[in-house]
């Protein structure tokens, strides 16, 4: 059971949570520089998004056209075609915010990728346990000893 002087303290504690909550509103800058909020990211239109219809990859400022092209290849669950769409819309804005892009096409940004990286048929946990050990793989299990 709380004491008096506790539930003094918590009831000035939630005041002063309430009161520090008052002062931020909607379209006040978050602690992060630029970063939208929830809210913002759902007020946005959704022509200004790479990918519109899943609502991914605000292209509203700068900041957010390079996190656009630094994360493309982490995209997932969108067609070959939708990826045509959002590296046009992606280009545009980099010439809108004066955004030099390095890569030509969005699928060289794919090499090494989540959505890209390996393609059929090839053995990437023999390459990877090669790279790791620095000896060859001969695919039989080693005990722990």
């Amino acid at each position: 059971m709380a004491t008096t002087k506790q539930k003094k303290a918590a009831r000035k504690n939630l005041e002063k949570a309430r009161s520090a909550g008052t002062k931020r509103r909607k379209g006040a800058k978050s602690s992060h520089a630029n970063a939208l909020s929830t809210a913002d990211k759902n007020d946005l239109p959704t022509k200004v998004f790479a990918f519109p219809d899943e609502r991914k990859e605000p292209l509203n400022d700068a900041k957010h056209v390079r996190n656009a092209i630094a994360r493309f290849d982490q995209v997932e669950g969108v067609s070959d075609a939708e990826r045509d769409r959002a590296w046009k819309r992606i280009k545009k804005a980099a010439k809108k915010y004066e955004i030099e892009i390095e890569a030509s096409s969005w699928r060289d940004l794919m090499k090494g990728g989540r959505a890209g990286g390996a393609t059929k048929g090839s053995d990437t946990k023999k390459t990877a346990s090669k790279k790791l050990s620095g000896k060859k793989h001969d695919g039989k299990r080693r005990s722990g000893t």
